[in-house]
């Protein structure tokens, strides 16, 4: 056996999840509960039974990429060559890790609090890593000094994830842009910024940023699975400039060869359709408000949901978060998930997902404040 995957710890969040019972209240996994846009699956249907689901080329199909670069147009990188699609946002992340950092030399730079699959790919390739923790006292908005502060001479990627899981913060664009000069500034070899959007479709401010805008070493990974509620057909893909693409491509090519041929024709009907990927979000914002007037009327303390569909709620008397998990699921018929898993700084709190009826999050609200 692999001892790189023997020490990593199978995922608590999938553990916590299938200890729910008969009933509960799920405020746990990440998957939206609204169906996905039934026309579009119908014309990939239509279009299957005419020319098959045969291999697409390793990057996928061109007139797919062409519209993803197409549609998010970030500079250096809006041709349809700057595009791999991936089996899902995951493997997007996973080939990033792998082709940027050199296990021999480089460390990933992790933003915390965070999704725990960062960390756990590095341990898998066996690179270092570190983390950043962003400050429970400031509601873990991104701080740009305190990342810059973090990277030294081995940092070869920086992740960070805009709007974030589990937090729901987002990078606003003047930090974007503050954090891209702060990195152009550096001497030596640059700093990849590998930015993880999944969840860049819903989000609740005015400013939300990207630093693919201003930072030229910077690598995207999205996909379909939280925007078009679309989780189980696993098409992601990364964007990325002429210096990087060809090598993420390779990587990508050997780990899965290609993504599902029936998923990306779903996506570039989606895409060719103006506002299709953003459709679902109107449900997420006035769900939004809702949960919002939920959190306010808990007394608990929580930070503001800048994005994504998940609330940081802080335990009552400081109670251990894995402890809490396990008595509501056990005995309070409510799925959370223990802040410990999205690292050291969200210790103390719960994650909830709030996609399920407006009523079982304000009744699993009112069960955790009263632990």
């Amino acid at each position: 056996m692999n001892p790189r995957v023997a020490a990593i710890e199978p995922s608590l969040i999938r553990t916590i999840a299938a200890k729910k019972k008969p009933g509960a209240i799920d405020l746990g996994l990440g998957e939206p509960t609204i169906l996905p846009q039934q026309r579009f699956i119908d014309a990939a249907a239509r279009w299957a039974a005419q020319h098959g689901v045969k291999y697409t080329v390793n990057a996928g199909d061109a007139a797919l990429r062409e519209r993803i670069a197409a549609h998010y147009a970030y500079p250096g990188m809006s041709e349809a060559r700057n595009v791999c699609v991936t089996t899902g946002s995951q493997e997007a992340v996973y080939v990033a890790i792998k082709t940027l950092c050199d296990p021999a030399r480089d460390e990933l730079l992790v933003v915390d609090p965070s999704f725990p699959a960062y960390a756990k790919m590095a341990q898998l390739e066996g690179i270092a890593y570190r983390r950043v923790h962003m400050r429970a006292e400031e509601d873990f908005r991104y701080d740009v000094d305190a990342i810059l502060d973090a990277i030294d001479r081995a940092t070869r990627v920086l992740v960070i994830a805009s709007p974030a899981n589990p937090t729901g913060r987002v990078l606003h664009d003047a930090d974007a842009r503050r954090l891209a000069e702060g990195l152009l500034a550096r001497r030596g070899p640059p700093v990849w910024v590998l930015q993880d959007e999944i969840y860049r479709e819903l989000t609740y401010v005015d400013d939300p940023g990207s630093v693919a805008r201003y930072y030229p070493h910077t690598v995207v990974a999205n996909s379909l699975s939280k925007s078009n509620a679309l989780t189980g057909m696993r098409i992601g893909w990364l964007l990325a400039p002429d210096g990087a693409i060809d090598s993420l491509i390779k990587t990508h090519a050997w780990v899965t060869s290609t993504a599902s041929a029936f998923g990306q024709r779903v996506a570039y009907e989606i895409f060719g359709e103006p506002g299709a990927i953003s459709e679902q979000s109107a449900w997420y914002r006035t769900q939004h408000a809702r949960v919002t007037v939920a959190l306010d009327a808990s007394g608990l303390r929580y930070v503001p949901v800048d994005g994504a569909f998940y609330a940081c709620v802080k335990l009552p008397n400081g109670t251990d978060s894995l402890a809490a998990a396990l008595e509501l699921v056990e005995n309070r018929g409510v799925v959370a998930i223990p802040g410990r898993i999205f690292g050291d700084s969200l210790e103390g709190w719960l994650r909830i997902s709030w996609v399920a009826p407006i009523a079982d999050v304000e009744e699993g609200l009112r069960r955790i404040a009263a632990i």
